[in-house]
């Protein structure tokens, strides 16, 4: 009898811990030229894909990674028409955002176009009505290029990146966050993955500085995702319109209404408005966060290691 195999999440090595997670059957498993990897089934979580050492996907709890991070910021803004998703290579964002009926275009950038091809074959959940859709446009290019280039403005920016080790380092500078500042309208909203805060605070300190010297409202949102390790996962928050986190949980309703009222598992208009509302811990982090003095470079953008 084969030995049980056991996959370790390693994110969380210098806390002094790991998780892992007996492996029914590794479904696919490579280095690609940007990062190791793998995905198999777990007999509870189902099929799970992780890249270098950190869980990325889980069929059993993707629902609340995915609406919390494309229905808040769509919803909260109201007149939203051209979306850019940064990285979402499994396009679980893209797929979420194609459910409102009054966008007009998504565009997604992502570095790795054999994490799309893989996606294609193993997540055609996601993949196959988001590439049926004619207002998506997949781009694979350097998102920290894409966004210090294009002449493209959109009304919502969502980072759905890696966490900030390897390739993913350079999607969490102020520079980065800069030059998707260019590339947002009037009132746009900029929308990042910022981990676990319990684990992962100077995350969320360093980005919402960066925020805070770059915009005039920013702040984190939360969402309990069961295997992002850590309790609460906090979503950074930043536009120049601070009344848009402030948006009535009526006026969700009526705005997911008008959207077509598509179905959720996780996001409510309640949740919507709850999410804001972070605990005590977070809003000490979030009042620990100063503007960032550091100027981003004006040299031409380069192709990072993303």
């Amino acid at each position: 009898m084969a030995e049980q195999r056991w996959i370790a999440e390693t994110l969380f090595e210098p806390e002094g811990f790991r998780m892992t997670y007996a492996v029914e059957k590794v479904l696919y498993e490579m280095q690609t030229e940007h990062q190791h990897l793998v995905l198999f089934e777990h007999r509870t979580f189902g099929k799970m894909l992780m890249l270098d050492g950190a869980t990325q996907v889980t069929t059993m709890d993707e629902f609340v990674y995915h609406e919390m991070m494309t229905h808040v910021p769509i919803l909260a803004h109201g007149k939203v028409r051209e979306v850019l998703i940064v990285g979402g290579g499994d396009c679980g964002i893209a797929e979420e955002v194609l459910k409102h009926k009054t966008i007009k275009r998504v565009t997604q950038v992502e570095i790795d176009e054999s994490v799309i091809e893989f996606s294609k074959e193993h997540f055609p959940e996601f993949t196959t009505p988001v590439f049926a859709d004619k207002r998506f446009e997949s781009v694979i290019a350097d998102g920290m290029v894409y966004v210090g280039q294009t002449d493209r403005r959109f009304d919502v920016i969502i980072v759905d990146s890696t966490d900030p080790q390897g390739p993913g380092a350079v999607l969490f500078t102020k520079e980065f966050y800069t030059r998707c500042r260019r590339c947002l309208t009037k009132g746009g909203i900029l929308v990042t993955q910022n981990g676990v805060p319990i684990l992962q605070s100077g995350e969320l300190t360093t980005t919402v500085g960066h925020f805070r010297s770059l915009f005039k409202d920013a702040t984190c949102y939360v969402a309990a995702i069961p295997t992002y390790v850590g309790g609460h996962m906090a979503m950074g928050f930043a536009t120049d319109n601070s009344k848009l986190r402030q948006t009535p949980e009526k006026m969700i309703a009526a705005r997911y209404k008008k959207a077509g009222r598509f179905k959720t598992k996780y996001w409510t208009p309640a949740v919507h408005k709850a999410a804001f509302a972070v605990p005590r811990f977070i809003e000490e982090l979030l009042e620990k966060a100063k503007p960032s003095k550091a100027k981003p470079s004006k040299q031409k953008a380069k192709p990072s290691k993303r």
